[in-house]
């Protein structure tokens, strides 16, 4: 019999509840976090309204804070970087899609077996992406943070998961990485933008792969 597989690596800090990071500078006093928070949100306003009219890769802290009326400085402070504004833009969307797969209805969400759970995922992977891709590419980290962000490894341990439960034998920690880049928004982008590919043939696709890695029924 093979020996059993290594522990995988843990990223920094192991996966813990479905939330985003902490965008803001949670430094506030408490008699200042109500204009905090409706700065914030002014700020947001400005940059999906930028995103809206200019594209998600002209977007600067600069251009933001001048259509927010406020200092380039706050814009840094409030998120970080550009990266970090952009990825709070996306924060709505990608809650509603963590509470889709943890707690909502299946098959996405519990109730559904681990095979028909894992293709809805990416199936739901693939439809957002229709919608909000050009900011996800965005909102990308630098090579460094892309594999670490909170967002992304609630996704990635949900995969492990339910490749656990279906595959119990197979390297899931590994394998769920290599289904995930399937669903990596350059990927999708290249495939869909560049290279005309419809969005119904890359979910059949994805059909198709889990069918293959679990051994399940193909489908029809």
């Amino acid at each position: 019999m093979s020996s059993p597989l290594p522990p995988f690596p843990k990223v920094q800090e192991p996966v813990g509840a479905p939330q985003l990071l902490e965008l803001g500078t949670g430094g506030d006093e408490p008699c200042l976090r109500a204009d905090a928070a409706r700065n914030r949100a002014r700020l947001l306003e400005a940059a999906a309204r930028l995103v809206k009219e200019q594209g998600a890769a002209n977007v600067t802290m600069e251009a933001v804070a001048a259509a927010a009326s406020v200092g380039k400085g706050t814009v840094f402070r409030r998120f970080g970087d550009r990266t970090g504004l952009l990825t709070a833009l996306l924060d709505h969307s990608e809650k509603k899609f963590q509470a889709a797969f943890m707690t909502g209805p299946p098959p996405l969400g519990p109730g559904a077996p681990p095979v028909e759970r894992l293709a809805a995922f990416g199936v739901g992977v693939l439809r957002r992406a229709a919608d909000d891709l050009e900011l996800q590419l965005a909102a990308e980290p630098d090579p460094e943070r892309r594999f670490a962000v909170p967002a992304r490894r609630v996704q990635l341990s949900h995969v492990v998961t339910l490749l656990r439960q279906a595959v119990p034998d197979a390297d899931c920690d590994l394998l769920a990485h290599t289904l995930m880049g399937t669903l990596d928004p350059a990927l999708i982008h290249h495939l869909t933008k560049q290279c005309g590919v419809p969005r119904e043939r890359l979910e059949a696709g994805w059909l198709d792969l889990v069918a293959r890695v679990t051994g399940a029924e193909p489908p029809r």
